[in-house]
């Protein structure tokens, strides 16, 4: 329905407000009275996080209450992962809302009275389990926000998907896992989705939004090198070939093609290695070395271009020294997460004004985000939502991934605000 100018003056006369500030009146009050249940769903997957693939208690809380909602669920996508459908009560375009569901193997050293103890084995190691990146806030938020959504259906045009993922952050060893796998098994499908939107928490000022258009966050491919030598006597080297010396000049070699072969004011890219293997005594030289790294860049060229430039630099570094180099390249983990011009440009108003004018422009970040998988089928939307304690100094904030990540309750309203106006405002605006 599209109201004439006429028509919207006598309302505006008449009431002093809009249908759009109505709207945004009653979807306020009705966060308002599901913020409690959010706090209490937060604190509790909190308190019990679960790793990636193996969310069976926190997809069991979600599908719950979906169920409770009336919504169509489907549960298992992805080994654990949950979809519900809300079809509204007048036709109009999909629109999905993602939340990941995934903790990580880090031992919480905080002091929430909601503090998680789990362990967990993981890669065939006892570890402490926390939600060190927030995924239990963006859970809950979703959860609110298909209450809200809900309880609004009679008049919503068109269709809302519920997509719960699990291990974001990366299937255990020698499983598959994530956004791809729920791709593959057709969560965008049956109905088909038209425009998807998700959001992380970042240790940002609280209640802030942000995103760009095109690349907000990193591929994140990973690389793994062996070096093959020539076992000697450590103190006869001349009979061998070092793989340990060979590596090390791969290593420094690897960083000049961030530093001097890459046009960084085009896009930032990342060559990290993060691991060496390599020998069993201090006085032999062994016949292998083995690295593993990280490539990351915010342009799908670069990203390509990258691979090459590692493979021939590994190879040609390793030859002119009589060794030789085997490259192995585990491409898109995540791809570059990139949101859609036309779409970013089209909800950047919903998210300035459910901010109360706080949206800015992000930096782009070479943190990675499987997200962008769901981006390569559909039209997509990602923006962080800042989570730190008002007034908190920056040096006092710790990032995600860490022992100490906190995440602030006050900011979660507006969490819950964003992902419901999105899906409000994109299928008010196709309505038919």
């Amino acid at each position: 329905m599209r109201w004439s100018g006429v028509v919207l003056a006598l309302v505006v006369v008449a009431s002093g407000s809009t249908p759009a500030q109505e709207q945004s009146a009653e979807i306020d009050a009705r966060i308002q009275a599901v913020m409690p249940k959010v706090i209490a769903w937060r604190r509790d997957i909190h308190q019990h996080p679960e790793l990636s693939n193996r969310e069976v208690r926190t997809a069991g809380l979600v599908a719950a209450h979906l169920r409770a909602l009336g919504l169509d669920v489907r549960t298992g996508v992805a080994k654990t992962g949950v979809v519900g459908i809300l079809r509204g009560g007048r036709p109009g375009k999909v629109v999905a809302l993602r939340a990941d569901m995934d903790a990580l193997p880090v031992a919480e050293v905080g002091d929430l009275p909601f503090k998680s103890v789990e362990t967990a084995t993981y890669n065939g190691q006892t570890v402490g389990v926390m939600h060190a990146c927030g995924h239990d806030a963006h859970v809950a938020m979703l959860m609110g926000v298909a209450e809200v959504l809900t309880s609004m259906k009679d008049r919503l045009p068109g269709t809302v998907k519920f997509i719960f993922q699990p291990a974001e952050e990366g299937p255990p060893a020698g499983e598959t896992g994530g956004a791809g796998d729920m791709v593959a098994e057709g969560v965008l499908d049956e109905p088909p989705v038209d425009a998807i939107f998700g959001l992380h928490v970042m240790p940002l000022e609280q209640g802030t939004l942000w995103s760009r258009a095109g690349g907000l966050m990193a591929s994140s491919d990973r690389v793994r090198i062996v070096v093959h030598g020539k076992q000697t006597h450590g103190a006869a080297p001349w009979g061998g070939v070092d793989p340990i010396t060979v590596s090390a000049q791969i290593v420094t070699a690897l960083q000049t093609i961030v530093s001097r072969q890459i046009d960084l004011t085009e896009a930032p890219a990342v060559v990290t290695i993060g691991r060496i293997t390599g020998g069993v005594r201090f006085n032999i030289i062994p016949d292998t070395v083995e690295m593993e790294g990280t490539i990351r860049a915010l342009d799908p060229n670069v990203q390509r271009d990258i691979h090459a430039r590692v493979k021939r630099t590994a190879e040609l570094v390793a030859e002119s020294a009589g060794a030789r180099a085997e490259v192995e390249l585990e491409i898109n983990t995540a791809p570059v997460l990139y949101n859609d011009a036309a779409l970013t440009d089209l909800m950047t108003p919903t998210l300035r004004r459910v901010s109360g004018n706080r949206f800015f422009t992000a930096k782009p970040r070479t943190l990675a985000e499987d997200f962008a998988k769901f981006q390569q089928k559909v039209p997509g939307l990602f923006f962080y939502l800042g989570v730190n304690r008002p007034g908190a100094a920056a040096a006092s904030v710790a990032e995600n991934h860490s022992p100490l990540f906190f995440v602030d309750e006050g900011a979660l309203p507006t969490g819950v605000r964003a992902m419901a106006s999105l899906a409000l405002d994109y299928l008010g605006m196709h309505a038919r």
